[in-house]
């Protein structure tokens, strides 16, 4: 739709400036009507959802109200343009308002209007909450002033009035840079069908996080510097194993104090609508990248944690130590059932790597109920969102790691309906005890 408002922009400015080059006049009331026509014009398309009214069209609205504003003063006080007309002149406003344009789409054209797969589950109401919880145990180590963590959860649940039921508990985590609507369409999805999903931002270890009071809480540099050290390859494995230790603690710590804050919660009989629905005996969890291993980890230590997806990742929660110059691999057979989906990405270093010393690989192979998912023609971005909010986002963040491939052939709207179809259906069969799980190796 951006391109389409640029595009729609230049036209008028190409027959605007030829009609006054023929005129040989600025004709600055026609200029005025063609302000005030294109700003209805944008209230009508915005009325009737052609426009998805959003963060997206803010500043342009914007821009056009204000020249629709100062073309009707000008028509009103019936101003006339006294100033000769100059071909150059011209041609350098028509530039600078096509400038103007794009700088004011430029919200739309980075994060374009798109639409959402569609729910497949009884439930098209799906309802949201936000809240943000204060861990009195644990020291932020990001916390400039050495504050105790707080962390910012929201949860998807479905519309349910009569609340007869009680839905399983999926909590999700994200990726690093990543944030707690990544996977948006996943959520809903598994809330349309019977769940209750939290998503938790990891304050510092997200792009950025807004609390429940609305305080905003930006990542981390440190936290920055170390990562793109670690995807450009500036440390040793050694020192690569320490760091990715210390981000999955803080991950760990995170997620370990929010699920034990929703079971208090529950087993309180808290009178919050979320917690009535959820059934705190059926938890489930999602990670994508670094979120990935965290939740693959608590799938090891934590006994009430009945099944994990794991989205694009080698599971470095999994390594145990650095002895004699190697890591040490976790050997014992991993405990719960696990789905594991991987891209072109992992594929690439997979097929080059010895199988026994990757965690995703071995637990693949000794593990009863353990799944492998590949997805040609994806990057590690295409199990998120951001394909659909933001193509130009993927593709120069899949270009930033330089182990990714940069650019995704599959169908977006394909990988991701997929993906969240086998999601639900690995959660059915290992929350809710329906049918059973039985994906193909690759799509």
């Amino acid at each position: 739709m951006g391109i389409i408002v640029v595009s729609i922009a230049a036209v008028i400015e190409i027959v605007f400036g030829i009609y006054c080059f023929k005129t040989k006049s600025n004709q600055k009331k026609i200029r005025s009507l063609i302000h005030i026509s294109v700003f209805i014009a944008f209230v009508v398309f915005t009325f009737l959802s052609v426009i998805q009214w959003s963060f997206r069209w803010m500043l342009l609205g914007g821009v056009l109200l204000i020249f629709a504003i100062t073309s009707v003063i000008s028509l009103i006080l019936k101003r006339e343009d006294k100033k000769k007309y100059k071909i150059r002149k011209m041609v350098g406003k028509s530039i600078a308002m096509c400038i103007v344009v794009v700088l004011a789409v430029s919200p739309e054209l980075i994060f374009p209007q798109h639409k959402m797969p569609e729910l497949t589950g009884k439930y098209k109401e799906i309802k949201t909450a936000t809240y943000t919880f204060k861990d009195n145990n644990r020291i932020d180590i990001y916390s400039p002033k050495g504050e105790n963590r707080e962390v910012t959860v929201e949860f998807w649940y479905p519309e349910d009035d009569e609340v007869t039921s009680h839905y399983p508990l999926v909590v999700f985590s994200h990726g690093a840079y990543g944030m707690k609507t990544s996977n948006m369409s996943t959520f809903r999805e598994l809330a349309s069908n019977g769940y209750v999903v939290c998503s938790i931002d990891h304050p510092y270890q997200c792009l950025f996080t807004r609390d429940a009071d609305g305080k905003i809480t930006t990542i981390d540099k440190s936290f920055m510097d170390e990562l793109n050290g670690a995807n450009n390859g500036a440390y040793d494995e050694e020192t690569e194993y320490n760091l990715e230790r210390k981000w999955l603690n803080v991950r760990t710590g995170d997620m370990n104090f929010i699920l034990d804050t929703i079971i208090k919660n529950v087993k309180e009989g808290n009178t919050e609508k979320v917690y009535s629905l959820i059934d705190a005996g059926k938890i489930g969890l999602i990670g994508h990248s670094l979120g990935a291993s965290a939740s693959a980890q608590l799938g090891r230590e934590r006994s009430d944690v009945r099944a994990v997806v794991n989205l694009d990742d080698d599971l470095k929660g999994e390594y145990t130590g650095f002895n004699n110059g190697k890591l040490q691999i976790n050997h014992n057979i991993y405990p719960v059932p696990i789905l594991s989906i991987y891209s072109d990405d992992l594929k690439r270093i997979y097929e080059k790597t010895d199988p026994s010393i990757i965690p995703q690989r071995l637990i693949s192979t000794t593990a009863p109920k353990s799944f492998e998912v590949y997805f040609a023609g994806t990057n590690h971005m295409s199990f998120t969102d951001l394909p659909l909010s933001s193509p130009i986002l993927t593709s120069l963040l899949s270009d930033t790691a330089k182990s990714k491939i940069g650019t995704q052939k599959a169908d977006k709207y394909y990988v991701i309906e997929k993906m969240n179809n086998l999601i639900l259906q690995f959660f059915n069969c290992y929350l809710k005890n329906e049918g059973d799980f039985l994906p193909e190796d690759e799509y």
